[in-house]
């Protein structure tokens, strides 16, 4: 895989060097797919953030992935339940951490939905 995605930026890098207004050239399909998926959620509006494993991001951008405001997220960061460190007076907060939270969020909606789904079937309010 590596192989083929630097053979897929040497065919980007060249097909870029010249000044014509659209290039052509020759991708993987792994490539093609990730670049689809990257303009397809840009075209439909959402935001895209691409960082590379390990990497740290401020709470704006944690809000971003996470869909929710800033001051949320700080929120979410006091009560302990997103890890964070401080970078100087900045706090910055790791992509693991993130997508562990996301994780643990879900778990924690769906085990809530089935609870709220059994009080209504005791309750006899499901046809």
């Amino acid at each position: 895989m590596v192989q083929t995605l630097e053979r897929d930026i040497r065919e980007i890098n060249r097909a870029l060097s010249g000044n014509d207004e659209e290039v052509s050239l020759s991708l993987s399909r792994n490539t093609v797919e990730f670049v689809a998926y990257v303009i397809g959620a840009k075209a439909q509006g959402k935001e895209v953030i691409i960082a590379q494993t390990g990497q740290y991001v401020t709470p704006t951008d944690a809000a971003v992935i996470l869909g929710v405001s800033r001051p949320q997220v700080r929120k979410i960061m006091d009560s302990g339940r997103l890890p964070f460190h401080m970078v100087g007076t900045h706090h910055r907060i790791a992509l693991s951490d993130i997508k562990a939270f996301q994780e643990a969020e879900r778990v924690r909606r769906k085990e809530a939905f089935e609870r709220f789904a059994a009080i209504e079937n005791e309750l006899g309010l499901l046809q």
